[in-house]
């Protein structure tokens, strides 16, 4: 493998481009993560409003803009984080995320408000109930519904029902927010589980909302205690997801109140002169989902695999260096930005970065250091993509084979590329120009020793002039050669002995 480098564009050296990096970054950094909070004026004798709109497609960047939002409320000093929320559901990890950004608001009051209105479908569905239900309160708007929060996988032919592994995680997840905020847990486990059963039920007149095993156990306490158990309607059958309007979400408990328009709520959380803001996603939350997409994250691992692989089997640093630096520092930063990279990513790719480089230059042939430099770039890349080292629910391990799988095959497209660059560029005119292709032939008059004249060079010593990296030169009874080592590096000034002559190609190890 070490006699079989081909120096192709790669002798593009030495320009200033370098110095093109760290304006790149300083713009990337002012354009993901400036963005000045908004402090609320004097105008206003009421309570801080801030109203942070969850619609469309629950995904990364949203994390992004929810995280940020937050930010800004909690340095502002706002009283109430308002989330207008409209989605049909999306990404489950993402749905998480912002679930516990929202739990850690405190001490603000955090509220979810399902609306309606000419550019809305008035429905918070899938991730969007994990969503409402992580709030203190939920209000909803007259024609909107909640619900249908059951996890569904993408497979090879479509949208596929989770296992029930996924099925039981998620459900224990909705209950323990539920639990959280004072919701009726059954209805949050209904929600997720369509084999679960949901039934009205009147204790003492009182309206309850039970599952076939809580109204079981209810039954069993009412003879102990006297009180009258009875059966109302079936809210939900077994086999179907559950979902409810804003009427019954109101009736069963669940939502605080059914109000058509934003001010009817401000009056009735008794909101005197409030101070609304409302945050709007930006331009770079976009772009972080756009950066953050699958597709786009193994364009730039690609690109910067094949960059880093011509880099550091070529002398000196330039242009490759820079792409590769340049790419790897958008995946790291935008992943970043979604609070999924920490130490431990960029340890284990300067790390793995480190161990290639010693397999190419120090270390002879291609084996351990090599591999294992290349697994742990890999594995950099792939835990920069979660929020978890090792997956512990099966949504997660989905993440986990998803994840591989991406940067896999960008792992092994890009060697394919750089194999098929590293023999076709030297064969293109535009690159004849920056590699040799003279030849010294005999019948042009260019010789080398004989076996004679090689013979007598053999056995002999002398000391380095210069370093050998493993290439430099050495003086033997007063004469300078240039001579190269087997891969060791010697210091000047050493003793080394000729083992080796091949032509014009000397080898030399140290005594």
């Amino acid at each position: 493998m070490k006699d079989c480098h081909i120096m192709t564009c790669c002798t593009i050296r030495r320009g200033r481009t370098g110095a093109f990096v760290p304006f790149f970054l300083m713009f990337l950094a002012a354009g993901l993560l400036f963005n000045p909070p908004e402090v609320p004026g004097d105008q206003h004798t009421g309570k801080t409003v801030y109203v942070i709109p969850i619609q469309g497609e629950i995904d990364r960047s949203l994390v992004v803009f929810i995280r940020r939002g937050i930010e800004r409320a909690e340095e502002a000093g706002a009283d109430i984080l308002l989330f207008d929320i409209n989605t049909f559901g999306g990404r489950v990890d993402s749905a998480l995320q912002i679930a516990t950004l929202i739990g850690s608001a405190e001490p603000m009051e955090t509220i979810a408000y399902i609306t309606t209105g000419p550019e809305s479908t008035g429905v918070s569905w899938s991730a969007g109930a994990l969503i409402s239900f992580s709030t203190n309160r939920i209000f909803m708007a007259p024609g909107t519904s909640l619900g249908a929060a059951a996890p569904v996988l993408m497979g090879a032919e479509g949208p596929e029902a989770a296992s029930e592994k996924v099925v039981s995680a998620l459900r224990a997840q909705m209950a323990a927010l539920a639990e959280k905020n004072g919701y009726p847990t059954s209805i949050a486990r209904a929600m997720v589980d369509e084999d679960i059963e949901l039934r009205e039920v009147y204790i003492d007149d009182e309206l309850s909302v039970l599952t076939a095993e809580e109204l079981q156990d209810a039954r069993r306490e009412a003879k102990k205690t006297g009180q009258v158990v009875e059966e109302g309607k079936l809210i939900s059958p077994a086999g179907k997801l559950l979902t409810l309007t804003a009427m019954e979400m109101e009736r069963y408990g669940v939502s605080s109140g059914t109000l058509s328009r934003r001010v009817e709520l401000f009056e009735f959380l008794e909101l005197e002169d409030p101070h609304v803001l409302d945050l709007a996603e930006s331009p770079s939350d976009r772009a972080v989902g756009f950066l953050t997409g699958s597709a786009f994250t193994s364009i730039l691992i690609i690109m910067g695999l094949v960059a880093l692989f011509i880099e550091i089997t070529s002398p000196g640093f330039g242009i490759p260096g820079t792409i590769a630096i340049i790419c790897f520092a958008i995946v790291f930063s935008s992943y970043a930005l979604l609070g999924t990279v920490d130490s431990l990513e960029l340890i284990l790719f300067v790390l793995g970065l480190v161990l290639l480089i010693l397999e190419i230059f120090v270390i002879p042939g291609f084996g351990v250091a090599g591999v294992s430099g290349i697994a742990l770039i890999v594995g950099s890349l792939v835990l920069s993509m979660q929020g978890f080292v090792f997956p512990d629910f099966e949504w997660q391990r989905d993440l986990f084979r998803r994840n591989i799988l991406v940067v896999s095959l960008s792992t092994v497209s890009s060697i394919i590329i750089f194999g098929i660059l590293a023999y076709s560029l030297p064969q293109m005119k535009l690159f004849n120009r920056l590699t040799l292709s003279a030849a010294q032939s005999a019948e042009e008059g260019f010789t080398v020793q004989t076996k004679e004249e090689e013979s007598k060079f053999l056995g002999k010593r002398g000391f380095t002039i210069t370093k050998l990296r493993p290439v430099g030169k050495a003086e033997f009874d007063g004469e300078p050669l240039y001579v190269e080592t087997e891969g060791e590096f010697v210091e000047s000034g050493q003793q080394v002995e000729i083992i080796e002559v091949s032509g014009n190609r000397m080898i030399v190890r140290k005594c």
